[in-house]
């Protein structure tokens, strides 16, 4: 079929391409969207270090032990080596580790797919979450082949923990959002605080940001200046010290620039250092 693009009507082809690549184009804008909305979401579950170390109850704690404390100080896949969540064998040693454990304080429960739930962070899909998904977006390709009802309009929520709830809604653009954003972000700070403090500011949840593994840089009387790297070993070496420095001693001063990068980031954040006096 032919499109008509004079008479304003949308002909069978484009009717098919929509249906056909509209999957496709729900994954590529998951990530912009579900980071401009992450003001709906509760918090990580985190679990008390003095728990998880001196009376765990769940499985869990036990991972979340194999993972924080014996990690660092067994070292199993070298020193400086981080947890990956992707890689099996790191996942196997957390498992059969976090098992152990569990033996001596007679837990159940813990298995190789909650100990890679635990470690990424993640909710496994199941076959009546997939159903749930593809009921849905079977009803939205029904509704675009028929015209029969409105279209969804970009967000549906479906609850099904106590009986079965559903609601719809638009989803509006986070202005500030860090992914999809270009603004600049105020931080405000002392200037007798330290890098590390900003540090610390950008890695938590609760003020905006959770970044992992930033890297921050400036400009300096004109000339561009690298305040700390995270991701590069040997330049963390070099660069850590500054984590001591005051931001007055790193002539950051109130009105500069920090540009921060992170591979959580599609592009660099811009922050806006505003001191108090």
């Amino acid at each position: 079929a032919v499109v008509s693009t004079q008479s304003g009507h949308y002909g069978r082809a484009l009717t098919l391409t929509l249906l056909i690549y509209s999957t496709y184009f729900y994954l590529l804008i998951y990530h912009t969207h579900i980071s401009g909305n992450m003001d709906l979401y509760p918090p990580q579950r985190n679990f008390p270090l003095c728990t998880i170390a001196n009376t765990p109850r769940l499985p869990e704690h036990c991972v979340e032990y194999a993972k924080i404390v014996l990690w660092e100080r067994e070292h199993p896949f070298g020193e400086g080596v981080a947890v990956d969540g992707d890689n099996p064998d790191h996942i196997t040693w957390l498992y059969k580790t976090a098992t152990e454990r569990a033996k001596s304080y007679d837990i159940q429960g813990v298995t190789y797919r909650l100990t890679q739930g635990v470690t990424k962070r993640i909710i496994p899909a199941v076959a009546s979450t997939n159903a749930t998904i593809a009921a849905a977006c079977v009803t939205e390709c029904l509704k675009m082949a028929t015209s029969s009802y409105l279209y969804l309009d970009n967000y549906l929520m479906f609850n099904n923990v106590d009986g079965v709830y559903t609601f719809a809604f638009k989803s509006e653009k986070k202005e500030n959002c860090l992914v999809c954003s270009r603004e600049t972000h105020d931080v405000t700070l002392k200037g007798t605080d330290t890098l590390g403090v900003l540090l610390n500011h950008l890695q938590d949840e609760t003020a905006g940001f959770n970044l992992q593994k930033p890297t921050l840089t400036t400009v300096v009387r004109g000339s561009p200046k690298t305040l700390y790297v995270s991701n590069l070993a040997q330049l963390e070496a070099q660069l850590r010290p500054n984590l001591e420095r005051t931001l007055t001693e790193l002539e950051v001063g109130s009105g500069a620039e920090v540009v921060v990068t992170d591979p959580g980031l599609k592009m660099p954040v811009t922050l806006r250092i505003v001191l108090e006096d």
